[in-house]
């Protein structure tokens, strides 16, 4: 039996097959699986592959080496999870001892989190003899995976399942369309018109033929005048139909501009507001071709297509009610084809939606992975992952083309089928059109002039149905922009917004907690600090020190809690005045494409020659910056590429300077740099930090001997608080922390003492 066969337990289907065997081969009768994690690490952090398994009955677990063990439910059995520094922990305990400990890298918490929550539900169930209470909706609709008591929706199943685009999308466009009605009714007024008149000259070929051609032939006179009266007709319906179809190109050609300018920056400055929260899970690439690419598809729609299916509607119409008027016999057999034309449109349909959405997923990913490798090419270079990154490219253009192949081998058929049912239709027509002149019942004109116009409606329904693919492409590029502009930032502004006059810089946090998804990564926290205060967060990586600062800048919002600034919660200050407050000094500067004094400028763009050197001398760069060639109007590089290190971050001291915040935040403002240089913006912070609320996270504990007072992060939490002088005096965990740090920095002294004397 297949493995499959073995183990028809949804909780087994994300396993690797070899795994999902062993796992089916341990359930015994009656025994089925609830949920499963993968612990891919093992006690020192070295990738395994080791398993626990969750069923009705007890808890599995299978060690890298193969070997299975087993604990079924008994009282006071416990099962516990947590994480820190990005590994997750999970531990099985009873009331006696700790009977098993599993590790596991955070990408599958969300499994352990499903494990855990199914755990409680049969243990309790042990526990109270009764039989275990499953919540409605607890499991996956589609995938039947358990699901956590907060989960609404499957976050494995949203990742891979997609909602085609409704062409019905396309009109939510008319929110940007509105502004211009006036221009797209003259447009449309303009197309009328034009149809119209391009419908003229198969009406003047009925007696231009029976009243000057056959009776020519036949051997009578024709009048010259009445000739050129019909070849005048014909010119000036020719002339006037061009003339309406340039006015009514330009006109939409110019709103349909209009129409994706705006609707590129509408969705830019959303995604602007949008917090980082959202940004964590997307990548640049997509972005980019969301507002890029998706936009002008959009345009060309607008522009061209759009217009041709309004013409091809209109001129469709107007034949139809033209060839009823001729001969209602033969303009019925010009319908013979098209119900099969409407039954292969809406069979094709559905494929073409699907299969634009993947190609517009794909081609994302190809402009990701240039988005990724062209801002990283030092580090490409420098690890030699040239070939690497060549290949990666490669393959998701082998993708993108294999997705691609599959949609024009849909149309390859699709195109041709309705040219032939057109022929076709035009065929029938013919044969009809003569058996009726045969039997008297139409002239050779009219025949000729409804070859005419028939030929003139298949061409448009033919028209009409290559519009399908444009029409479900534009659909697609909608549905990803609107994806953007339907989405609601975590950081909503308040609906009521307070507005302090001036910023004195207390913050007060009280039980603040944050959640990152299923993570839990800051608890209980309470905590003041004092205007004008310096503060030092230290603590391991992963204590949850940045996220606290992300916190009090709002670049999140806390899960439970308040922060609040001088009596005011954050949450009801708008956000872009609160920030304007704040001025942020980042382990890794990031300057923009531009000039010195631009970049130094960012937080104020009208600030003065005057203003940018003064906030330069502060921060120990204006002599620096004078040596380059020139001076504050050279060009910085993409990223500040051109300048070193510690040149960046002078930099952004200047450009926090510039602002003169009353809340400072430096982020490992000096780790990256060598001891020389540390000095230099040293000297700097200390301009920056005078008569500022300031929050330091440092690395180096010995930088942060201005401080007021330090505070020690653990696991999220708060452990102490004090100077450095009372927390030496403790020996807690700051204690331990600085002796760690001044072992190795000994050992870095004897390594560098041991690499001089070999130099001698």
């Amino acid at each position: 039996m297949t493995p499959d066969l073995l183990a028809p337990d949804p909780a087994l289907h994300d396993l690797p097959p070899a795994l999902r065997a062993e796992a089916a081969a341990q359930l015994q009768n009656h025994e089925s699986a609830l949920a499963s994690l993968v612990a891919d690490l093992d006690d020192k952090l070295h990738f395994v592959q080791a398993l626990v398994l969750l069923t009705n009955q007890r808890l599995l677990s299978r060690a890298p080496d193969g070997t299975w063990q087993s604990w079924p439910y008994r009282r006071g059995l416990a099962l516990k999870l947590h994480d820190h520094a990005g590994v997750g922990h999970l531990e099985l305990m009873d009331a006696h001892a700790r009977l098993a400990v599993w590790r596991f890298t955070l990408t599958h918490n969300l499994h352990a989190t499903r494990l855990v929550d199914q755990f409680q539900i049969y243990q309790t169930s042990f526990e109270s003899g009764a039989p275990p209470v499953v919540p409605e909706g607890h499991r996956c609709p589609s995938c039947k995976a358990p699901l956590a008591p907060d989960e609404d929706e499957c976050p494995i199943c949203t990742k891979v399942i997609h909602t085609p685009p409704s062409t019905w999308t396309l009109l939510r466009l008319w929110r940007f369309a509105k502004p211009y009605k006036g221009q797209l009714l003259a447009g449309l007024v303009l197309t009328l018109l034009g149809t119209a008149a391009s419908l003229v000259p198969p009406y003047l070929a009925m007696p231009l033929m029976d009243e000057v051609l056959i009776p020519f032939q036949n051997g009578q006179h024709i009048d010259p005048m009445l000739v050129a009266g019909y070849l005048a007709g014909l010119f000036g319906a020719a002339l006037l139909a061009w003339g309406l179809s340039w006015a009514k190109t330009y006109i939409l050609a110019l709103v349909s501009e209009r129409i994706g300018a705006d609707l590129r920056t509408t969705t830019y400055d959303h995604l602007l507001r949008m917090s980082l929260e959202y940004f964590g899970g997307k990548r640049t690439g997509d972005l980019m071709s969301r507002i890029g690419s998706e936009s002008d598809r959009i345009c060309v729609f607008l522009s061209l297509h759009l217009l041709d299916f309004a013409s091809d509607v209109l001129m469709l119409v107007m034949t139809a009610v033209i060839l009823v008027s001729i001969n209602p016999m033969l303009a019925l057999v010009t319908l013979v084809p098209l119900p099969f034309i409407v039954w292969m449109i809406r069979s094709v349909r559905f494929r073409l939606q699907t299969g634009f959405e993947k190609i517009d997923r794909v081609w994302s990913a190809v402009t990701s992975v240039l988005a990724d490798t062209i801002p990283g090419v030092r580090v490409v270079k420098a690890f030699a992952q040239e070939d690497r990154e060549s290949a990666r490219f490669k393959e998701a253009n082998k993708q993108n083309l294999a997705v691609n192949d599959k949609i024009n081998k849909i149309w390859s058929v699709f195109a041709p089928s309705i040219s032939l049912m057109t022929e076709l239709g035009l065929l029938v027509v013919w044969g009809f059109g003569i058996w009726l002149v045969s039997q008297s019942e139409i002239t050779v004109g009219v025949l000729m002039a409804f070859i005419s116009y028939i030929s003139r409606f298949y061409g448009r329904l033919d028209s009409m149905s290559r519009i399908v693919s444009v029409t479900e492409k534009s659909a697609s590029a909608a549905k990803r922009i609107f994806d953007i502009l339907d989405h609601v930032s975590s950081v909503p502004e308040p609906t009521q917004p307070v507005k302090l006059a001036r910023v004195e810089g207390r913050i007060d946090l009280t039980d603040v907690s944050f959640r990152y998804g299923n993570r839990e990564v800051n608890k209980g926290i309470n905590f003041t600090i004092q205007p004008g205060e310096m503060i030092g967060l230290v603590g391991h990586s992963g204590s949850g020190k940045s996220t606290l600062v992300n916190l009090i800048c709002r670049f999140y919002d806390v899960s439970e809690g308040s922060i609040k600034v001088d009596g005011v919660d954050v949450r009801a200050l708008p956000v872009a005045d609160y920030r304007r407050h704040i001025g942020l000094v980042l382990q890794e500067p990031f300057l923009f494409f531009g000039t010195i004094a631009e970049n130094i400028a960012y937080g104020k763009p009208h600030a003065t020659r005057a203003e940018i050197i003064a906030a330069a001398r502060a921060a120990h760069a204006h002599e620096f910056i004078l040596r380059l060639p020139q001076g504050y109007d050279s060009m910085v590089g993409e990223r500040g590429q051109g300048l070193s290190g510690g040149e960046r971050q002078r930099i952004s001291i200047a450009r926090a300077l510039l602002i003169d915040p009353r809340i400072l935040i430096l982020d490992e403002a000096t780790s990256s740099v060598d001891s020389e240089t540390e000095k230099e913006i040293q000297n700097a912070l200390e301009n920056l930090v005078k008569g500022r609320t300031t929050i330091a996270i440092a690395h180096r504990l010995s930088t942060l001997h201005r401080a007021d007072r330090l505070v020690v992060m653990d696991r999220g939490k708060i452990v102490e608080v004090g100077t450095h002088d009372a927390l030496m005096a403790a020996e807690g965990a700051y204690y331990n922390l600085y002796q760690a740090q001044a072992r190795n920095m000994d050992v870095d002294m004897d390594d560098e003492k041991d690499r001089r004397r070999d130099d001698q």
